[in-house]
């Protein structure tokens, strides 16, 4: 008897289809950097790699284009989308709208527990050198999502896993720019202090003006003064 390929074993684990399992292998890869903003993916390629035929992996990646994940033309054929100036404002005007809720609903549900994570988050943060902005970057996304859970509102971080799914696409980390790791120290530091003494309002606008900064930072790094 042959052996079964891993994505075989996961469709019969699972129960998944296997454009399920292509869709869940591509957005994988495109939320952690492997595959990045321009980068062209070819049916064929993908299709051999995971073992399946073409028609499941046609079927993820249009799905993935309904997202906003992947785009098509018809010269270059599918690549991992590119956002625009004015693509990354909108994200990050909606993410400091749905982060800023995010603490808000969090300061308001949040156990002792949960904040006592947030906490240890933040003195993680504080063993890494400041010029390792990969580990400050990851930490930061680790950070965020824990609030989305402390929130307790299904819908809510569902909304933010989309939008986190979205920030994939944007190229680079804040955390590139000197003294960058410091200044969110304390910003997250305000947001926690604030969601522990279960201030809402002062919690969510810490959050909002810590993407806000975060924004202005992030387009200042990919398309000079704005």
């Amino acid at each position: 008897m042959t052996a079964t390929n891993d994505t075989e074993r996961d469709v019969q684990e699972s129960g998944l289809s296997r454009s399920q399992l292509v869709y869940n292998t591509l957005k994988g890869l495109i939320r952690e950097g492997t595959l990045k903003p321009g980068q062209r993916i070819r049916e064929a390629e993908i299709a051999e790699r995971l073992r399946v035929s073409r028609t499941p992996v046609r079927e993820a990646m249009h799905r993935l284009i309904t997202e906003g994940l992947l785009g098509i033309n018809p010269i270059r054929g599918f690549a991992v989308a590119e956002l625009d100036k004015q693509q990354v404002l909108e994200l990050y005007a909606l993410r400091e709208f749905l982060e800023g809720a995010a603490a808000r609903l969090a300061s308001q549900h949040a156990s002792k527990l949960e904040l006592d994570a947030l906490r240890d988050i933040l003195a993680e943060s504080r063993r890494i050198a400041d010029d390792d902005a990969e580990r400050h970057a990851a930490l930061n996304k680790h950070f965020h999502a824990r609030i989305g859970e402390a929130a307790h509102n299904r819908y809510l971080q569902r909304a933010l896993l989309l939008l986190f799914d979205s920030l994939a696409l944007v190229p680079g980390t804040t955390f590139q720019v000197k003294g960058r790791a410091k200044l969110v120290y304390k910003e997250h530091l305000a947001i926690v202090e604030a969601m522990e003494r279960r201030n809402a309002d002062e919690a969510e606008e810490m959050a909002r003006e810590h993407i806000r900064r975060a924004g202005e930072v992030r387009l200042r790094l990919l398309f000079g003064m704005y």
